[in-house]
């Protein structure tokens, strides 16, 4: 066996987790992807044959309705139930701090996102606010820089390619992760969650109960908007669709988008 065969035993059981990590997550997607198309096959034959006023922005409605509805079968059987427990169990002091953590991991990816939008004033205030969070708020489990009139300026890869100009292309709706776009996608899977300083944590375990944590409390801090949107709404996903789509293009904008032409889906 040559030099450049010879591992130790850690470097031999991270690298067994990472390929049986790496499967597991090919597996579910392949899973989550053939059941989407299983399931579309129907509902695109109904739409053939009752066809509904199309949104151009959505062409593939038939494939992102089934995954729409299986991600929302998987959110009811597997996420709502730990996210409730997440909330029976955990003292909200607690919550609160684990929110504030993750919230102050995410400052550092908004700041550096901020900066590549050239925006100084948003990018100084995200970098100050790590600073005295991480300091002062024991990292980041206080948020000290809010009430110090440090705004969170929340952004993302997606955003800053859609300042740059990057046309949105077609909506879809990711397995476990939800709505998204062809844009926003490719920016969360190539860039934004590589980004992420939990990313470097080793070992790898800590990495995944870090990543599990978080998507849980994000969970938790929906619950009780079903009733909500099942009131809302006659149609979920068309609802859920033209919320995402708004607030996106309101994100790219700060808040103040111009009147969208009908035409006009660039964005």
């Amino acid at each position: 066996m040559g030099p450049y065969l010879s591992l130790t035993g850690p470097q031999k059981k991270d690298i067994s987790c990472l390929a049986r990590s790496a499967f597991l997550a090919v597996a579910f997607l392949t899973w989550g992807l053939f059941s989407a198309w299983a399931m579309a096959q129907p509902l695109e034959k109904d739409l053939a044959q009752n066809p509904r006023q199309a949104n151009p922005k959505d062409p593939w409605e038939g494939f992102n309705r089934s995954m729409f509805r299986l991600n929302d079968q998987i959110d009811q059987s597997v996420t709502r139930p730990l996210a409730q427990a997440y909330v029976d169990v955990t003292p909200s002091l607690v919550r609160k701090g684990v929110r504030n953590f993750f919230g102050n991991i995410s400052d550092f990816w908004s700041a550096a996102n901020s900066a590549l939008q050239f925006k100084p004033l948003e990018a100084t205030e995200g970098l100050m606010r790590v600073m005295i969070n991480t300091t002062i708020g024991v990292y980041g489990l206080m948020d000290w820089a809010t009430p110090m009139k440090l705004e969170r300026h929340t952004e993302d890869f997606g955003q800053t390619l859609g300042v740059w100009g990057v046309p949105s292309g077609p909506y879809v709706v990711l397995p476990l992760l939800g709505p998204s776009t062809l844009r926003d996608s490719s920016a969360l899977l190539a860039l934004d969650v590589k980004a992420t300083p939990i990313q470097r944590v080793r070992p790898s375990e800590n990495k995944y109960e870090l990543t599990a944590l978080n998507l849980t409390d994000k969970r938790a801090k929906y619950l009780g908007l079903e009733q909500e949107l099942e009131e809302a709404a006659l149609d979920r996903y068309s609802f859920v669709r033209d919320v995402y789509l708004q607030k996106r293009r309101s994100d790219i904008y700060d808040g103040e988008p111009p009147i969208e032409k009908e035409e006009d889906f660039s964005r």
